[in-house]
This record gives structure tokens, C-alpha cells and sequence, in this order.
């Protein structure tokens, strides 16, 4: 396992996303998305929300551009972002009509891609990010992309950077998902520090909006919070505003960027979602998918979620976090 780290520059992250074109329309593909051909497998994925949010689907985003590269030619991949709510849907039927596996990004999507998978039961389908305690179906995997251990590692990284001893938590919604992640930056927060005092989670209500999560953030740091952890898209940069404006920081995420970028991060949080992507498409393409639940991060066999430090919070600060990294590997701590 890789130790706790100061980020050097992830320049490479930020020119992976240069890529793919963009579909215009829902079940659409691009010419560089694959080959034409009559073997070809087809593989759809809903991204409700924007490829570029520096967040969840972004970090998705990278893994669907990697599998398109491996697998150029022998899967044709079509994509839909920015989908509203009531249109999950109807993206998912159209998709299923021509793929043989579809992807949903998101808890979001749960319910929508439960009631279409059922309909279409010879069309492969998974969902990154739901409930953590979701249950395959006949035709539907559920990956988990451990958000909870990831703001496992948030909260204590949270405690140990805090000078107030007061962190808190601001989620996009309140979803199974959501409220399981804050549950577990606390208990994160109170591993590292016992006698830290963590605010009641805010949920803002949309991942993405920036007003709303600066008003939240403000809250929090107005409450006496010095750093606030996050699972938000776009929403971020309201936190990053607002911790300029009162002295605080926050954990980023689930994609690292260059420390120093954003004086307002203190420290980043790593989450592979896109590997989940990779993962059902090797599994369709070898011929051995299947329905399953599968639960990555630091559990798995190539860990997906790690803490990176900006600045230089003293050594103390990484072998605490590496000491409770190795226990959530042993499974002394679990997160779900």
C-alpha cells in the first residue's frame, strides 16, 4: 500500500481528459469511441452530471476514456452527460435498446436503472455509486466505490489538519450514499482524534451548485470549523470560496490536483471511480461478466482511495493516516 503523501503535480489527470468527443444526443456515439463491425460490443453510459465537474463523474469520465483506448475496435462506446432527473429514464431505454451493457454513474440513478434493467433482462447493466449495501439483480452489478472510506480518510485527515478542533461535513444530496459518507467522516475524524468536534453534516441538495454549497460552508466555518470535508461536484468551488474568505480549508476530491493550485485544499482525497468503468468492460469483453456487488477501494485487490497532503503537515500527521489505512485493510476498521 502506498504510504500518505504530499501531491508532487497530477498534470497527467488533468491531460487525460483532453479526449473523446462528446455525444450530441442521448445513445449517440463519436468515431473515436470504437470501430464499426458486427462484433462489435456495445457499451452505454448515463453521466448525470458533467464530464468536466473536477468530481465523481469527471474522475468516471477518465476510466470510460481508458477502457475506449484498451479497447478501441473490439467495443464501440456511446455516452450521455447533464441529464435531468426525469429523463434518467428514458436515456437508460434507449441505451439499453442498442448496448450490451449499460453503465449508470450515481445513487441518483438507483431507482431508474433498477426498473430498466428488470425490463430489458438480456442487456448486461451496472451502477457506480449506489447505496453501499445495494443488491445485485439478475442482470445488474452494483459497484461500490467505497465514498464512505474515502470520507473515512477525509474526516481524520480533517482532525489531524484542524487547529479549531471543529471539522465538518457538506454533502451534494441526502442519499443513502451521502449519509453513509458522512457518518463515516466522523467516525474517521474521531479515529485520528478523539476529542474532535465534528458539526452535523449539511447536505446542500445539488452536487453542483456553487452558491448554495459556499452558503453551507460558510455555515460550517462561521460554527467554528477550520476544515470541512466534501463529497460534492461542482459544489466544491463554493467551499473553496468560502474557506478563502474565512481563513479555512478543505479535504478535495475524488480527483487530486496540483497542491498550491487552490491555497483553500488542504489535503485531497483519491477515488478512482472510472476504474469501476474499466472493470465491467474487461469482465464484457473476456466474456466472464456477471451480476455482482463488488466493493473497491483499499479492500481490493488494487486499492482505488488514498490521502494526499498538501503542504507539510509533519510527519505525524501521514503515519496516522497510513496506521488507519492498514487497518481498514486488515478490516480492524470497516467503512460500509
Amino acid at each position: 500500500m502506498a504510504p500518505s503523501r504530499t501531491l508532487p503535480s497530477p498534470a497527467a489527470v488533468a491531460a487525460a481528459v483532453a479526449g473523446l468527443l462528446l455525444l450530441t444526443g442521448c445513445g449517440g456515439s463519436s468515431a473515436a469511441d470504437g470501430a464499426d463491425g458486427g462484433d462489435t460490443l456495445e457499451v452505454g453510459v448515463l453521466f448525470p452530471g458533467s464530464l468536466s465537474d473536477d468530481g465523481f463523474m469527471e474522475s468516471a469520465y477518465l476510466g470510460y476514456q481508458r477502457a475506449a483506448e484498451k479497447h478501441a475496435g473490439a467495443v464501440r462506446f456511446s455516452k450521455v452527460e447533464q441529464v435531468a432527473t426525469a429523463d434518467y429514464e428514458k436515456a437508460l431505454v434507449r441505451f439499453a435498446t442498442t448496448s450490451d451493457l449499460v453503465i449508470s454513474l450515481g445513487g441518483q440513478t438507483d431507482a431508474d436503472v433498477r426498473n430498466v434493467a428488470a425490463r430489458f433482462p438480456k442487456v448486461k447493466f451496472a451502477e457506480i455509486g449506489g447505496p453501499a449495501d445495494g443488491k445485485p439483480g439478475a442482470n445488474l452489478s452494483v459497484y461500490d466505490p467505497q465514498q464512505a472510506e474515502a470520507a473515512f480518510l477525509s474526516g481524520a485527515a480533517s482532525a489531524l489538519l484542524s487547529k479549531t478542533g471543529t471539522v465538518g461535513f457538506i454533502g451534494g444530496a441526502e442519499l443513502p450514499a451521502i449519509v453513509n459518507a458522512a457518518k463515516e467522516y466522523r467516525k474517521g475524524a474521531e479515529a485520528a482524534d478523539p476529542d474532535v468536534k465534528v458539526l452535523t453534516p449539511q447536505y446542500v441538495g445539488d452536487f453542483n451548485d456553487v452558491a448554495k454549497a459556499k452558503q453551507s460552508a460558510l455555515a460550517g466555518f462561521g460554527a467554528g470549523a477550520d476544515v470541512l470535508g466534501q463529497i460534492l461536484n461542482l459544489g466544491h468551488k463554493g467551499v473553496a470560496q468560502a474557506a478563502g474568505q474565512r481563513d479555512g480549508a478543505l479535504v478535495g476530491g475524488p480527483i487530486a490536483r496540483e497542491c498550491g493550485s487552490d491555497p483553500a485544499f488542504a489535503a485531497y482525497v483519491e477515488t478512482d471511480v472510472g476504474a469501476e468503468i474499466e472493470y465491467a468492460v474487461d469482465h464484457l469483453v473476456a466474456g466472464d461478466w456477471k451480476a455482482e456487488a463488488v466493493h473497491f477501494g483499499l479492500t481490493f485487490a488494487e486499492p482505488h482511495n488514498d490521502i494526499v497532503l498538501c503542504g507539510d503537515p509533519g510527519p505525524a500527521v501521514g503515519e496516522k493516516l497510513d496506521e488507519l489505512k492498514r487497518k481498514i485493510t486488515a478490516g480492524e476498521i470497516t467503512t460500509r
